[in-house]
């Protein structure tokens, strides 16, 4: 089951991620949120749209902008809303 991990914390973990670009999309439920904090940052795919920045955090560290979501995906990318991906220095496993 994949599942993503961070300062020895599991963030999330989910058998119903989805793949796109090879990065997993974890379902919403199935994220720790108290570990995310809100980001300003936000970038623009083409064809997902406006990717929407956290910041994790837990036993007073940070990891900046290491997940995002898209709020409201482009049709093309529908299927990852409410999903979240994670990168730098979360390690996800299969």
């Amino acid at each position: 089951m994949p599942k993503a991990v961070w300062n020895n914390q599991v963030i999330a973990e989910s058998a119903t991620t989805v793949m796109v670009e090879g990065n997993h999309y974890f379902p919403k439920d199935s994220i720790r949120e108290e570990f995310l904090r809100p980001s300003p940052t936000q970038t623009t795919c083409p064809w997902k749209g406006q990717a929407h920045y956290v910041t994790l955090e837990a036993d007073g560290k940070q990891s900046v902008d290491a997940g995002w979501f898209y709020p409201q995906p482009k049709d093309a990318a529908q299927n990852i809303k409410d999903h979240y991906a994670f990168w730098r220095d979360v390690v996800v496993t299969d």
